[in-house]
């Protein structure tokens, strides 16, 4: 309860603000935890708040992208090569297709695979992780080594091995991703559980009889979903370009669904030299793509680190001097 003292508007309880002009006590606002969210990555993160506009349409790009395009991803308009103008507002490649309707779809793929893929990863590498921290032993030696033959082969390599074998599709793209990201980034969430596992309550959920599954979705599984969903957001432009690597080389996702990375690549090589635009859009959106989604992550890494909040380091924090 608050108490007004006049003349001098005092709050002795700490649930409003006094104003001693009036007489009458105005209760603070309690924002919810994303508009505080938002109000902080605007006053605090010029760059992540353009990151995460630039996510934004890349998103409703993505979900609308029949809406938006002007033509069909694989629609031939009679245009062979035809510069950026009026109609085709980027041009046309050499199929006569209209590039900015590509690249729109192209925003699709990229949306599903970046937000499939991780998500996999993040699962994957929780059940490893968790599971290979918290029993140990023999079992968690067994497991990181294998952990570390997988590490030790180069990704990309890898990766275009496995879609050798399985065959080229989205949904094995997002497979291959995501398993091979699960594997490779199952170090962390172990880490994290075997500094956890040895706390008291940990201790005394087992004394009481909790089974091995409850201890680690109840107690263990809470203590690290904040980190692990930092590194989701850390994975994402990472896979959308490990997709576009493979798309380039040939190993991604099969002609005529358009990704950037087969843009760039393909037969647009042929003709890049004759119609720069061909490579120049595609690369383009892929870079501001995963630029913007780079700057937002850094930015949520930040927002969500208890560390760094309301300290005198962030941006638009000054310290005031006190008088001598």
């Amino acid at each position: 309860m608050a108490i007004w003292i006049p003349g001098f508007g005092i709050d002795k309880g700490g649930n409003g603000v006094a104003d001693s002009s009036s007489g009458r006590v105005s209760e603070r606002k309690r924002h919810s935890f994303f508009v505080d969210f938002f109000i902080r990555l605007v006053k605090e993160k010029p760059l992540g708040t353009v990151g995460a506009v630039i996510t934004l349409i890349l998103l409703l790009t993505g979900i609308f992208a029949d809406v938006l395009a002007p033509y069909g991803y694989n629609e031939m308009t009679g245009e062979f090569l035809a510069a950026p103008q009026a109609g085709f507002w980027l041009g046309t490649d050499h199929l006569s297709r209209d590039l900015l309707s590509r690249i729109i779809y192209g925003a699709r793929v990229s949306v599903i695979i970046g937000l499939a893929a991780p998500a996999l990863s993040t699962v994957i590498g929780l059940a490893i992780g968790m599971t290979s921290g918290y029993i140990g032993g023999k079992f968690d030696l067994t497991v990181q080594r294998f952990v570390d033959g997988v590490i030790c082969l180069p990704w990309l390599v890898l990766l275009m091995l496995l879609m050798s074998l399985l065959g080229a599709s989205m949904w094995t793209l997002i497979l291959c991703i995501g398993g091979v990201g699960g594997i490779t980034g199952s170090r962390f969430p172990r880490s994290v559980v075997i500094s956890i596992k040895e706390n008291v309550y940990v201790s005394a959920a087992t004394a009481i009889g909790c089974p091995t599954s409850r201890i680690l979705t109840r107690h263990i599984l809470p203590n690290i979903m904040a980190p692990m969903v930092i590194g989701f957001t850390a994975s994402v432009p990472g896979v959308i370009l490990g997709e576009a690597a493979l798309s380039f080389l040939g190993y991604g996702i099969p002609p005529p669904v358009p990704t950037w990375g087969s843009m760039l690549g393909g037969s647009a090589r042929n003709y890049m030299f004759m119609s720069p635009w061909l490579v120049v859009w595609p690369g383009l959106a892929l870079s501001t793509v995963v630029y913007g989604i780079n700057m937002f992550g850094d930015a949520v890494r930040d927002l969500l680190d208890p560390r760094l909040r309301g300290g005198a380091g962030r941006y638009g924090v000054r310290v005031e001097k006190k008088p001598r």
